[in-house]
């Protein structure tokens, strides 16, 4: 039996060896095979869809244990498309027909089937798959292919026929729009539904018949409202389990109404000048509302910031917009109402409102007016002037502040000056000194308002500039000049000058000075001829007032060379400098300089000149023997000299660590005691200044009053007597005569010819002389020695008519 059997074995390998090296005699006995075994009736059905993937199965396993696999062959309708030879080696032992090539591949055990890739609508069918085993018989499977094709993707159209991608719309709130859903294709038919999220809202059903290759739906909203704004409405069509459903969704937009509008910045007050920033919310409007701000009527620009949300449940809060109002307020809005207004331009009437009183801090605004029955230009010294000072403020002024002149005034009824209230101000007898500007300023929480001035105007008769008696050095044969200032209101336009001298009081010729009416102030020029041309000036002017009635003096007395400085002092020694300062004597009625000439054995070291007593010497070595002379010069000569001798200090030596910690206590001690020093000095000096200043006129001329009554009649020189020097006025009011000087003045500079006895008419000089500024010279006597005052004024013009020839 064992022989028998491997011969069977033999013979059936060369039988497939020989099937297998020829094709087409396998292909025939494999066709011919079918009178030899029976199919199987039993039908599986495989399902997929177009593009997809797909298994048919096909038991390959062999019923024996000593059997194995030798063929499979697979056939479409009767016709092979595949096969599986296992006694071939290698890729030949499959072959595939043209239509199945590269979309099929046989899958072995243990779940053997024919894998069918990128299935297509022409592989529709019933397959059969032949399994041939080398000892059990062939078997047979069939199988039935079913190729679904899926629809195409539903497109959705408006009611106008508009393809819509993404979103419907925009709709208007409250209106009617439908949506159409269009499916093409699709084996078997497919069913076409409208979905709200999991909630069908319509179906179309594979059994209702439609005309066409394609499938509509059309969903209908009615009275669309806030709750369809952002939904997505979904169209569906379906025909297999084996693939999702094709879907396209729209989103619905709609145009929606504000619901809420909202100034939320409320804080008040608000403050003029201040910026204020005023925030307004608007919800629910779809697009964003338009937010306006309107004051007075009038438009006023803002800037919006938008805060879009699409949340369903929070629609009430959704759509937010913002509008930033950055205002600065005005005074005149106060009180006025704010509105905020939101409103859709895709809607009519769809504006809503919200309003705020505003409430604005403002500084006091104030504004002053004179009592109502007083005319402001017939004010006089004496009478009584009443103010008003009207405040407009928010909130309330709790203050107001009266000035005259920037200096604040306070209540006083013994010198005249009464305020009732904060708002009313009375001046009883007012006078000159009160004349000027007056304000009020009135003070809340937000600051002081203080009103434009009102200017005071109280007429009055001149009065001197400068009440004191001007002493001027003039100088024989040149040109001076006097300048007579004064105050009065108004300005006046008429002046009178009037010479005293030994002949007596003469009246100026009005063309020998000059009358300036906008500065109240007149000019005479004059040229000294001899002594007797010096005396006493005297000036009054005249405005609406009346006339001045104490003239302006001027005492006309010859100019000299300069009493020499006193009291030099010497401070900041070094080695190397010193500061000089001395007390200036009287300049001569010219300007003055003040010299300083350092010499040591070797010759001038220093020379410094100074338009000032007062100087600062450098470089004038170590622990040197020194003599200073100092002395003052002026257009009539030098003064004499004062002279004292000073050593300058050692130059110091390199310090040591152990000197310095000692010396560092000694020299903190010697600077504060320099600058202590330096202090007491400058005490010393502006003490002695003020009380020169404050004494120059009455102690100046009492001094001279003593002199002149101790002074024998008879005389020694011509400056001792000078007989032109007489007062103005005489009795207890006149001003005292001028001091006598030692200075000489040359006789050759006196003309008796052209004496004011001899002289009738007017002498003008052909060449004019330079003009020198005004000095104000104070002359400080030394040891009792009188102190005086000196104005030098040089200026080229005659002075007197007919009377004289020399002028003053």
């Amino acid at each position: 039996m064992c022989i028998v059997q491997c011969m069977q074995k033999i013979i059936l390998a060369f039988l497939l060896i020989a099937v297998s090296k020829s094709p087409s005699a396998t292909q025939n006995s494999i066709i011919s095979g079918n009178s030899l075994t029976s199919v199987t009736g039993t039908v599986t059905r495989v399902s997929s869809v177009v593009g997809g993937d797909a298994d048919l199965p096909c038991d390959s396993r062999p019923p024996q244990h000593n059997d194995s696999l030798l063929l499979v062959v697979w056939y479409r309708e009767d016709n092979p498309v595949y096969s599986y030879d296992t006694r071939v080696q290698g890729p030949t032992a499959h072959w595939t027909d043209d239509a199945f090539a590269e979309r099929s591949r046989w899958l072995g055990l243990p779940n053997s089937a024919l894998h069918l890739t990128d299935v297509q609508s022409r592989d529709r069918a019933t397959y059969r798959c032949r399994v041939d085993f080398q000892v059990s018989p062939t078997r047979n499977y069939k199988i039935a292919l079913d190729v679904i094709e899926l629809p195409n993707k539903p497109v959705i159209f408006d009611e106008y026929g508009n393809e819509i991608s993404g979103v419907a719309g925009p709709y208007y709130e409250g209106s009617d729009f439908k949506l159409i859903c269009s499916v093409h294709g699709g084996n078997p038919i497919p069913q076409v539904q409208w979905l709200q999220g999991e909630t069908v809202l319509a179906t179309l059903s594979a059994g209702e018949i439609q005309l066409g290759p394609s499938r509509s739906l059309t969903l209908l909203i009615t009275n669309a409202t806030r709750s369809h704004f952002a939904n997505t409405f979904t169209c569906t069509a379906d025909n297999t389990l084996l693939a999702p459903p094709q879907r396209s969704e729209v989103r619905v937009d709609l145009y929606l109404r504000p619901l809420t509008v909202e100034i939320l910045s409320r804080e008040q007050p608000l403050s003029v000048g201040r910026k204020a920033e005023l925030w307004c919310k608007s919800t629910g409007a779809r697009p964003p509302a338009t937010i306006t701000w309107w004051l007075g009527g009038n438009q006023l620009t803002s800037k919006s910031k938008q805060q879009i949300s699409y949340k369903q449940m929070e629609m009430e809060e959704a759509n937010e917009t913002q509008s930033l109002l950055q205002w600065t307020p005005l005074k005149k809005y106060n009180g006025q109402v704010l509105t905020c207004r939101a409103e859709h331009t895709m809607f009519n009437q769809s504006s809503i409102e919200s309003r705020l009183v505003l409430n604005i801090y403002y500084i006091p605004v104030a504004e002053m007016h004179l009592g109502s029955k007083m005319n402001p230009n017939d004010i006089e010294e004496g009478d009584d002037v009443y103010f008003g000072c009207e405040v407009d403020a928010n909130p309330p002024a709790y203050k107001v502040v009266w000035e005259h002149n920037g200096i604040i005034l306070q209540n006083n009824p013994s010198h005249g000056v009464i305020l009732t209230g904060n708002t009313n101000l009375a001046i009883r007898n007012v006078s000159r000194h009160q004349a000027g500007e007056y304000t009020c300023t009135a003070s809340n929480v937000e600051g002081d308002g203080k009103s434009p001035p009102l200017q005071l105007q109280v007429v009055y008769r001149p009065v001197c500039r400068r009440r004191q008696i001007k002493m001027i050095g003039a100088a024989l044969q040149e040109s001076s000049s006097v300048e007579c200032e004064v105050d009065a209101f108004p300005l006046p336009d008429t002046f009178e000058w009037t010479l005293n001298n030994s002949f007596g009081s003469i009246a100026v010729d009005p063309d020998r000075f000059t009358i300036d009416a906008n500065a109240g102030k007149s000019i005479l020029t004059y040229i000294p001829v001899s002594e007797i041309d010096y005396g006493t000036l005297s000036c009054r002017a005249t405005n609406l007032a009346g006339q001045q009635v104490s003239p302006c003096v001027y005492t006309l007395l010859p100019a000299t060379r300069p009493d020499p400085p006193t009291n030099c002092t010497v401070y900041n020694l070094t080695h190397d400098s010193l500061d000089l300062m001395c007390l200036a004597g009287y300049e001569g009625g010219l300007q003055c300089v003040f010299v300083a000439e350092v010499w040591a054995n070797e010759g001038l070291v220093v020379n410094a000149s100074n338009g000032a007593a007062l100087w600062n010497l450098r470089r004038l070595g170590a622990k040197r023997q020194l003599k200073i002379i100092v002395y003052a010069a002026n257009a009539r000569g030098r003064s004499e000299h004062v002279t004292f001798t000073i050593e300058t200090a050692p130059r110091l030596s390199p310090r040591t660590e152990a000197h310095e910690a000692w010396e560092v206590n000694w020299a903190v001690g010697g600077v504060l005691g320099a600058a202590c020093t330096v202090a007491f000095i400058l005490c010393l000096a502006l003490v002695a200044t003020r009380l020169r200043h404050r004494s120059r006129d009455y102690e100046v001329t009492m001094q001279i009053a003593k002199i002149q009554k101790t002074t024998p009649q008879k005389r020694q020189s011509p400056d001792d007597r000078n007989p032109d020097l007489i007062p103005l006025n005489k009795g207890a009011e006149s001003p005292p005569d001028p001091p006598h000087y030692s200075t000489v003045v040359n006789k050759q500079n006196v003309m008796n010819s052209n004496s004011l006895h001899s002289l009738v008419s007017t002498q003008t000089p052909n060449t004019p002389q330079p003009h020198n500024p005004e000095n104000q010279i104070d002359r400080i006597g030394i040891n009792g020695t009188a102190r005086l005052q000196r104005e030098v004024v040089t200026t080229r013009t005659p002075l007197l008519a007919a009377h004289q020839e020399s002028c003053v």
